[in-house]
């Protein structure tokens, strides 16, 4: 009787725990959707609110997860360039903690992987190379932890298709890249349901501005 009181009360809580994550991911998307056009500084409360569901469940990867996306995602698109590093730094905290409970976590790798791009925009010509490899590394690492993560050939496509030739981009590689991200997503099923899932959406974009 003990143990099936137990696992009720597990099952509530871990209920409760998914209903606040997928309520904070759907703000996530909309203030993610407004930055493009707006104030980056949106995302912000979306990474206050994960990181404080993180400190109160404090054996989940997911809340500080997104609290790091949150903040490179503010990382990319604030026009304030003398922030990005305290940014990336922030979102760099999140994903130890998260990699504190998910260790070998393919989606925490690519995470690091974007914190790295966004330390670029601080000074493209002077960071480019150092950041670059950096990302590209993880993303190599982020494969062979989970080489079904459709993640990794988006943003390894993202790298190419956004990086001038003449410092290694490869738009046609960067195509067969989103290509076969496509089919990965196609595939792909999230362990539970408040995992990582994004990325589609903005793949078929990026590939629809190649034909």
């Amino acid at each position: 009787m003990l143990c099936g009181s137990i696992a009720a009360v597990n099952a509530q809580d871990n209920s409760k725990f998914e209903a606040a994550m997928k309520k904070n991911i759907d703000q996530l998307d909309s203030a993610h959707a407004k930055i493009m056009t707006g104030d980056a500084t949106l995302m912000e409360a979306e990474a206050n609110a994960f990181e404080r569901i993180g400190n109160a469940e404090k054996d989940k990867w997911q809340p500080y997860y997104y609290a790091a996306y949150a903040q490179v995602m503010e990382a990319m698109f604030i026009k304030d360039k003398d922030k990005v590093d305290g940014l990336a730094d922030k979102a760099t905290v999140n994903v130890e903690k998260a990699e504190a409970f998910s260790p070998n976590n393919s989606e925490l790798t690519c995470l690091r992987s974007l914190i790295a791009v966004s330390r670029i925009s601080v000074d493209p010509m002077t960071r480019g190379a150092q950041y670059g490899m950096e990302s590209a590394t993880l993303l190599e690492k982020a494969k062979s932890q989970n080489p079904e993560n459709p993640r990794v050939y988006m943003m390894q496509g993202q790298n190419l298709y956004f990086t001038p030739a003449e410092f290694g981009g490869d738009k046609e590689k960067a195509k067969e890249l989103f290509q076969l991200a496509l089919q990965k997503f196609a595939s792909f099923k999230p362990a539970t349901s408040v995992d990582p899932a994004w990325g589609e959406a903005y793949t078929k974009k990026l590939l629809g501005t190649m034909k």
